[in-house]
Formats: structure tokens, sequence, C-alpha cells
């Protein structure tokens, strides 16, 4: 039977000892973090204002001083809000048509203002969304 001597192994096998192999603090409670985003709240407190204009993030809470410059919530909230309009409104659309043959320019027109609305309407909630996740479960410096 092979046998793996300590003093041969080198710095892998005592890889529990390094500090990358640490546990880091624990999670914060995500539901809390999420419902506070959805509502333009700082994930941590949920009295503080999460924006100083539509999709701006304040530097930190005014409330109870957290931070959070670390938010990055790039593309997230865009891709979110397109995937949720165009599902919605695809078939909204698409029942309206089979049910009322409206014609092609006002379903056209009537959708277009509705998809506009929809995505500019969810677009800050998933961006709250996204930083109460990473908020919670301290990513990107939190």
């Amino acid at each position: 039977m092979n046998s793996i001597d300590p003093s041969e192994a080198g710095d892998d096998f005592h890889a529990e000892l390094r500090p990358e192999f640490l546990p880091g603090p624990p999670e914060r409670p995500a539901w809390p973090a999420i419902a506070r985003g959805l509502r333009h709240r700082c994930p941590s407190c949920g009295t503080g204002h999460l924006y100083s204009g539509y999709l701006k993030l304040v530097p930190e809470c005014p409330a109870c001083g957290e931070d959070l410059s670390h938010a990055r919530a790039d593309d997230g909230p865009a891709y979110l809000s397109i995937l949720v309009t165009a599902k919605v409104m695809g078939t909204l659309m698409l029942v309206v048509y089979e049910a009322f043959q409206p014609p092609a320019m006002v379903l056209a027109s009537t959708f277009s203002v509705g998809v506009v609305a929809m995505a500019l309407y969810l677009l800050p909630r998933f961006k709250g969304l996204i930083v109460g996740v990473q908020w919670a479960k301290r990513m990107h410096g939190f």
C-alpha cells in the first residue's frame, strides 16, 4: 500500500491550512435583501434609497452607511428586463391577435409603447434585485 510521507508531500499536503481554503464570513439572508432591492431600498437596512437617479446607485446608504460602491450589476438587469418583457408581451401579442384580429399598425403601435414601458419599469427593479443578491452573498467586496 502506498502511503504519503508528509515531509515529501510539499505544500499540497496541508491544503486545508492555506488561507484561500479558510471559510469566509457567513452569507446574509438573501430573500429580504432581494425584496428590499426590488423596492429600490438599501439591501442592508431597507430604509435608505438605493438610487440617486434612474439607475445611478448611491455610493453609500444614507440611512445605515452601508458601502454600495462595490455593486456591479453590469448587463444583468438589461438582460432580465428584455427576457421577461419579450416573454410576457410576445405571448400577450399572440393572444390579442388571435382573439381580436386588430390591424397591423394598431397592434404594432400599442405593443411598441407597451414593450418600452414594461422594460423601463422592470430595469431598476432588476438592478435592485441583483444588488440585493450581491450584498447577501458578499460578492464584489460587500
